[in-house]
């Protein structure tokens, strides 16, 4: 019944993570399928590629946030 309510009215996609300030990953609350935005800005399906390509613009976000704070002190 869930999947129905998806292909009937379409996903109700919940923020879940914030990778960057433009990449987000999100979940449907009804079906609990995966998305993140692309690089246009678009809500895709999130793959594995899609998975590990956000945890290493993740890590490298972190790394960069990290050097400018310690180069302000």
């Amino acid at each position: 019944m869930k999947h129905l309510n998806c292909a009937l009215y379409g996903h109700h996609f919940v923020l879940t993570k914030h990778v960057t300030h433009h990449v987000k990953e999100y979940k449907c609350k009804n079906c609990r399928k995966q998305a993140t935005t692309s690089s246009n800005g678009k809500i895709i399906q999130l793959s594995d590629k899609r998975k590990e390509i956000n945890q290493t613009l993740e890590r490298m976000y972190q790394i960069k946030k990290l050097k400018k704070v310690s180069l302000s002190n």
